[in-house]
């Protein structure tokens, strides 16, 4: 019975990767591994401030309010607001895909626009962090699970859900899926840190890159 209860899980998991590539292992693990990256480039070459992970910037900005350090403070207030602005606009345009292709296309100007010198880094950060919002609101989950791709600490604690909720092999599997997806996020951080120091804005090629292929594994079914 056991067997039998666990199957249909199978099937639909099969179902899921088939008919909505978006929520795909492979595609979350894009995406999540972009988020770490973004957050590592953006604190080491944007000022201390993080594109994707609005946690860090609301404690950042809590921190320097408490101790009267108002200027840094206020680095902190525009990505949130950005992230806010990007969220709310996804949430309304329910369209995966093109809230996708609007963060690849934004993150291609920011790149450019830094190469070139033409963007302040508070508008690079902005852009930054609303891209970054149009693809998490709209990306949210994964096979039968929710998730986060600018953090990890929802998904840590999704993991142990699965683990400690039931036995079946299903829940191990989603226990498994989460970790893998948290331990993309600390490649995307490692590999952001090491390319950012050595390449500057140059090394936003990378999650481009991510973001690209996570676009076409999305697209691909649709083409055919």
């Amino acid at each position: 019975m056991a067997m039998e209860a666990a199957s249909p899980g199978l099937a639909a998991n099969g179902q899921v990767s088939a008919d909505a590539p978006e929520q795909s292992l492979a595609v979350a693990c894009l995406l999540t591994m972009s988020g770490g990256f973004l957050d590592a480039f953006s604190w080491l070459s944007l000022g201390g401030v993080f594109a994707n992970s609005q946690t860090g910037n609301v404690v950042f900005l809590g921190m320097n309010l408490a101790l009267g350090n108002w200027h840094q403070a206020a680095h902190h207030v525009p990505p949130i607001l950005a992230f806010l602005a990007g969220a709310w606009v996804a949430r309304r345009a329910k369209a995966p895909l093109l809230c996708l292709t609007a963060e690849i296309v934004g993150l291609t100007a920011v790149m450019l626009l830094l190469l070139l010198h033409r963007l302040p880094g508070p508008l690079a950060i902005i852009g930054m962090s609303f891209g970054v919002a149009l693809q998490t609101a709209s990306f949210r989950q994964v096979e039968h699970w929710k998730y986060i791709s600018v953090t990890v600490t929802g998904n840590f604690l999704r993991a142990v859900e699965q683990l400690t909720s039931t036995g079946d092999r299903e829940a191990a599997r989603g226990a498994r899926t989460m970790l893998t997806i948290c331990l993309m996020f600390l490649l995307g951080a490692v590999t952001g840190g090491f390319t950012t120091v050595r390449l500057g804005a140059s090394s936003l090629i990378v999650p481009l890159a991510l973001l690209v292929t996570a676009l076409w594994l999305c697209g691909r079914p649709r083409l055919r």
